[in-house]
């Protein structure tokens, strides 16, 4: 498999019960049900909702369909990290959206004082009183958001495509990350079936502004401005499995007992690179013949189509790219077994270990001794 990763180029949270408040510098993004501070009813009638706003550069979508996937199915899935979740019942949904309209990221913070409304807000598209959203659906196979209770300063809240839409469902001791395929999305930009003005990341609509604070869901997810090593990602993977040998006398190794590395690993690599990391296996206890060169200058090959690789954070443990049985296969060419890394993807200025799975005499083994690297 090959997997890159794109980065947003803008993001923010509008809340309904701040209509023209921008947070485009927020360190933390929102799709959560609460009351509006300092109005808490005791009859419950005041419910207030926010939702994410999140955009990628079209011209790196581009570049990596037709420079990098080059014709290969593809998957993209959107990622988001959760920084806190709260309230989570069986029907927990978060609907992600295409944004029927372009916005501005804006400058402001959550509850800044005073208030910054020179970008997306509730209301508005960019800054406070122009280009408010279109709500009432004028925009073909569009839909917007509500004029909330008597209160129209809440008229707003995106506009979005209705046909092209994916969810994730929340439940009890499941990751609380976001991670969601939104392949169909990305294909109608691609397509020019609508222009590209990013996602929306909002709740259920049974869900949003429901008046019992003891049923509302908080989702708080870290955004492209948080100091941490968690902002929010757009995830291309497509399968560039080659299993082509050549003329090559190397066989496929069958002993369980085997010894597995990174030959051509060295260990530091730029953000910028892509990087073919060869992999050197022989068996651990070698069968003894006579020969004139020595048994551990042989190499082996994986065993096809059973064989796939994932990288860790070696100091958070948490997989970057997890296994997986399509996107993830390890290739062989006449040289040797072989996947390649697109290094933009990972943070800079960490380590990761290597991994890798296989199926050795119907056993599975996995390997991740002594094959570290750091990206700079």
């Amino acid at each position: 498999m090959a997997s890159y990763k794109l980065f947003p180029t803008k993001d923010t949270t509008l809340y309904s019960g701040y209509p023209v408040m921008n947070t485009g510098l927020d360190a933390i993004n929102e799709a959560t049900t609460n009351f509006k501070i300092g109005q808490l009813s005791s009859d419950g009638n005041n419910p207030q909702s926010s939702r994410t706003l999140m955009a990628f550069s079209q011209t790196e979508i581009l570049d990596v369909i037709d420079n990098k996937i080059n014709g290969a199915t593809y998957q993209v899935n959107l990622k988001s990290f959760n920084a806190n979740t709260k309230g989570l019942t069986n029907t927990s949904t978060l609907i992600i959206g295409a944004v029927a309209e372009d916005w501005s990221m804006g400058s402001g913070q959550y509850l800044l004082n005073p208030e910054v409304d020179n970008g997306a807000s509730w209301k508005f598209r960019t800054q406070s009183g122009s280009n408010s959203w279109t709500t009432d659906g004028s925009i073909s196979g569009t839909t917007g958001s509500y004029n909330l209770l008597t209160n129209s300063n809440s008229t707003g809240g995106g506009s979005w495509y209705t046909a092209y839409q994916a969810s994730q469902s929340f439940a009890y001791y499941a990751s609380l990350d976001l991670n969601v395929n939104v392949t169909d999305i990305v294909q109608k930009w691609v397509s020019s079936g609508f222009n590209n003005y990013g996602f929306i990341i909002r709740q259920s609509a049974s869900q949003e502004f429901i008046d019992n604070d003891n049923n509302q869901l908080t989702h708080k997810f870290f955004s492209r401005d948080t100091n941490t090593i968690y902002p929010p990602t757009l995830d291309f993977k497509w399968d560039d499995y080659v299993f082509s040998t050549g003329s090559s006398n190397h066989s496929i190794i069958t002993d369980e007992q085997a010894l597995i590395s990174i030959y051509n690993n060295v260990e530091t690599y730029y953000s910028e690179s892509i990087t073919k990391f060869r992999v050197a296996i022989l068996p651990k206890y070698p069968t003894r013949q006579y020969q004139t060169s020595s048994l551990y200058t042989t190499n082996y090959y994986l065993p096809e189509s059973q064989s796939l690789y994932a990288i860790k954070d070696a100091t958070t443990n948490e997989y970057v790219i997890d296994f997986h049985p399509t996107y993830t296969r390890i290739s062989a060419d006449s040289d040797s077994s072989y996947f390649n890394i697109y290094m933009n993807g990972l943070e800079p200025e960490r380590y990761y270990t290597i991994l890798i799975k296989t199926i050795i005499g119907g056993i599975t083994r996995i390997f991740d001794e002594n094959m570290t690297f750091r990206v700079i």
